[in-house]
């Protein structure tokens, strides 16, 4: 296509123009058809780049706010962050407790237990995209974390009667650590492990719902045309992240704590009494929240766009029929609660399906001409997937850290002078690294690189993804090295066979390297991402945006049982007694193996990240379209 086919504005009543030059009726039938292209909406954000669309933010009843002084900012937001503390507590007291509670007290093999955790923690995560889409297409995400918490409280009370009443567990009787050992411990019925599978998928159906809801209601708190707004919105997403890692703290210490003086009961049900307790602090927050309108649902938006373009598949853009790319007049979209979108050249297929033709007459159906708006919306949901999809690897080395690193902690020795910590504490350290870290963020890191990366705040959403890929391979080779180490002292001292009894002289603070390199990744790639999702996700689709984070955090823990399921039925020999890499005697397996492996896989994934952030393009500001009968944009073929 050689030609390029120029739009007029409506307001100029001009020709519209498309290889060949042809008049289109009345003005009355151009402002119905919306053949204009887009306008400008003039609610930039402070960032330079991006916008929200102008979108106004209104109370719990769908009134708009006329004044914001009373409303949102911090104050707001500190509210929603004891949601996400109490939410991420519950999470990682699950995820660190689960475990041994199948293995100790519903007498479960180490490698199922782990399995099942790592699917319950992958489809709580990736089941993410369902809170995201009720949240941005029917309730709003006031309403969508609402219910969800109340589902979770359900499931996490749920489990708390589960670990309280014999009933619902397996006879202890005869049951010391050497019976555990032999596997001769009586096994939970079926029906037990049933109702416990049953009451844990319950409490991953509400985390699913709140985890893509919670960070873009509190983003939504601040006002995005105030000066300072970038400067908010950045440090909301440290601090949100910083609401994590406390949550995970207190998961590993007092709910560890709780559980060896007071029992699995009390250690669940501290978990299920926060919960409640952070319900009710989020409600009590209600007066001052802010609110997005709902814009329908967005997976019909995108399908309509597919289907239309697939049925203007054969169209020329320098058709005669050609009348332009629709859209509607004025300044405000179709999509309720979003501003216009800029047209860009990306995914040029897909612009078919704005493709306004002679035939599509004055009243079209959605599923055969969309507006340009509805087209963009879905090229920056394609666009976006390539980058939370690199961060699947490193939610996979997070989640055999859970599982894997307690199994190395129970063989050393995890005294600290003459205090003893549990196993279960270890994971704490990664996140006392994220808290160092994210307190010294400001302070230290920001001023540092931005003397190297000319950045005002240091580097960018995807420079910041890069450096937490980055330091979670040296997490994990660490890993490798120091478990053939460990592995080689256990067997150089008798303790091959011993495996579940703690080696006094190697200390599990060696752990420690992995662990705070690991959290270090965390700050950089996690928090980076949520705020790279939220400002590049189109404004009717925030809550689905922060949903890819959760999703790819949710494909991570299914890669993880993905590998171990491949690694057990690749590796040893049960016939011949050659262990596999994940034998349950870690001293016998070759856990270093699989960290190599991780190791390789991280890297291959960087250099894929390094090739997808290369070829990124941040959404432009909105450009400003004068409005007198001169002004045009053209659209090339």
């Amino acid at each position: 296509m050689g030609t390029r086919g120029e739009i007029k504005s409506p307001e100029g009543g001009g020709v519209i123009t498309s290889g060949n030059s042809f008049s289109v009726g009345s003005t009355s039938e151009r402002k119905k058809l919306g053949i204009h292209f887009i306008e400008s909406d003039d609610r930039r954000t402070a960032f330079g780049r991006g916008y929200t669309g102008g979108t106004t933010p209104v109370n719990i009843r769908g009134k708009p706010i006329t004044d914001l002084s009373k409303t949102g900012g911090w104050i707001a937001a500190f509210f929603i962050f004891g949601n996400e503390m109490a939410e991420r507590m519950a999470y990682f007291g699950l995820s660190v407790n689960m475990v041994a509670f199948m293995f100790y007290v519903m007498h479960r093999p180490f490698s199922s237990s782990s399995n099942a955790v790592n699917n319950f923690l992958g489809i709580s995560q990736a089941s993410s995209v369902l809170g995201g889409f009720l949240a941005d297409a029917y309730l709003g995400r006031y309403w969508t974390i609402a219910i969800f918490t109340t589902i979770y409280l359900l499931g996490l009370t749920g489990v708390t009667l589960c670990a309280t009443l014999d009933v619902f567990t397996p006879n202890q009787d005869h049951c010391d650590q050497l019976a555990l050992l032999l596997g001769s411990c009586e096994a939970a019925k079926p029906w037990q492990m049933i109702y416990l599978y049953t009451v844990l998928y319950i409490t991953g159906f509400g985390a699913a719902g709140i985890r893509p809801c919670v960070s873009s209601f509190g983003a939504d708190q601040f006002d995005e045309k105030s000066k300072d707004y970038k400067t908010h919105l950045d440090r909301f997403f440290n601090f949100f992240y910083l609401s994590v890692t406390v949550g995970a703290i207190i998961a590993f210490t007092a709910v560890v704590y709780i559980q060896i003086k007071h029992g699995w009961g009390a250690a669940f049900g501290s978990l299920a009494a926060a919960m409640g307790l952070s319900n009710l602090v989020f409600f009590l927050g209600t007066p001052m929240y802010r609110h997005r309108l709902p814009g329908g649902s967005p997976l019909t938006r995108v399908a309509q766009v597919l289907v239309a373009a697939f049925r203007k598949r054969n169209a020329a853009f320098s058709s005669g029929d050609f009348i332009g790319l629709y859209e509607v007049p004025g300044k405000q979209s179709a999509i309720k609660g979003s501003g216009k979108i800029v047209h860009t050249e990306d995914f040029r297929l897909l612009d078919k399906a704005a493709l306004q033709l002679k035939e599509d007459g004055a009243e079209p159906t959605p599923w055969r001409l969309c507006t340009v708006t509805q087209v963009e919306e879905v090229k920056i949901l394609l666009k976006l997937i390539p980058i939370p999809a690199c961060t699947i690897i490193l939610s996979a080395v997070l989640t055999e850290y859970l599982t894997l690193s307690v199994q190395q902690a129970i063989t050393m020795n995890t005294h600290i002078g003459h205090l003893k910590l549990p196993v279960t504490c270890m994971p704490v350290f990664p996140g006392l690294s994220i808290f160092l870290i994210l307190s010294l963020y400001y302070s230290t890191f920001v001023p540092l690189s931005r003397r190297f990366t000319g950045h005002p705040h240091g580097a960018s959403q995807l420079q910041r993804i890069g450096i937490g890929l980055a330091v979670s391979i040296l997490s994990v080779a660490w890993a490798a090295i120091f478990e053939k180490y460990r592995r080689n002292y256990a067997i150089k001292h008798g303790y091959e066979v011993m495996f579940i009894t703690p080696m006094p002289n190697l200390s599990a603070y060696w752990l420690l390297i992995q662990y705070c390199l690991i959290g270090i990744a965390e700050v950089f790639c996690i928090v980076g991402l949520l705020e790279f999702l939220y400002e590049e996700a189109p404004d009717a689709m925030k809550s689905i945006g922060s949903a890819y984070a959760a999703l790819a955090g949710g494909l991570g823990c299914f890669m993880a049982s993905i590998i171990n399921s491949i690694v057990k039925s690749v590796t040893g020999n049960p016939e011949k007694g050659e262990p596999s890499w994940l034998s349950q005697n870690i001293n016998s397996g070759r856990f270093d193996y699989l960290y190599w492996l991780l190791t390789a896989l991280s890297v291959i994934n960087f250099c894929i990240f390094l090739y997808c952030a290369s070829k990124y393009k941040y959404r432009v500001a909105q450009v400003e379209i004068k409005k007198n009968k001169n002004t045009s944009l053209s659209y090339p073929s």
